[in-house]
C-alpha cells in the first residue's frame, strides 16, 4: 500500500517528493526543526520481511509525532527524510538481507516535517531457520558522527542525483 502525502505543516517548510524502492513516491515537507533524541531512551520496532511495521514501542510513537495506529501496517519508509541517500539504505537492506547484524546513523521525518537522528542497529527475526522479519532498536547518536555523516550523504545525493 503506497504512503500518502504528507499534510503541509504550518511552520515554513520546503516540499519534496520522495521516491521509494518499490517506485511508490509521496509528497513530504521538511522544515529546519530538529528533534533531540530523549536521554536513556530506545526506539523499537519490528517489521514483516517488505519494511512493513508490525510494532513500534512508546518511544518510537513519541519521537515521530505518528500515532502507533497510523504506523502500524505501514510500511517504515514513512520515517524517510529527503536528506537520505538510497545508498545508506541498499546497505541495510543487503546487509539484513544476508542475514547480519547492520549498524548505522539515520536522520528521520517526523509526521509535523521536523527531525531526529538516531543510531540504528537493525537484525533479521529468525524463526525455525527462516527470517520472518526484521527488528531495530534506535539509540541516542554521537553529534560528532552525524557532521560527520551529514557530509558523506550529502556527497552521496549528489552523485544519486547526477546520475538520475
Amino acid at each position: 500500500m503506497p504512503l500518502s502525502d504528507m499534510q503541509k505543516p504550518v511552520e515554513p517548510s520546503t516540499e519534496h517528493r520522495v521516491t521509494h524502492h518499490d517506485g511508490t513516491s509521496r509528497t513530504v515537507y521538511v522544515t529546519e526543526r530538529e528533534i533531540a533524541y530523549p536521554d536513556g531512551r530506545l526506539i523499537i520496532s519490528r517489521t514483516d520481511l517488505d519494511g512493513v511495521l508490525t510494532h513500534a514501542n512508546d518511544a518510537f510513537v513519541e519521537l515521530s509525532g505518528y500515532t502507533r495506529e497510523e504506523l502500524i501496517g505501514q510500511p517504515h519508509a514513512i520515517l524517510r527524510h529527503p536528506d537520505m541517500p538510497k545508498a545508506a539504505f541498499k546497505d541495510l537492506w543487503d546487509t539484513v538481507g544476508a542475514g547480519k547484524k547492520w549498524h548505522g546513523y539515520v536522520k528521520n521525518l517526523r509526521k509535523d516535517g521536523a527531525h531526529y537522528w538516531v543510531y540504528a542497529t537493525a537484525v533479521p527475526n529468525i524463526r525455525s531457520g527462516k527470517t520472518v522479519g526484521y527488528t531495530s532498536v534506535r539509540r541516542k547518536p554521537s553529534r560528532r558522527k552525524i557532521e560527520e555523516l551529514s557530509a558523506v550523504y550529502k556527497e552521496w545525493l549528489a552523485a544519486e542525483r547526477s546520475q538520475a
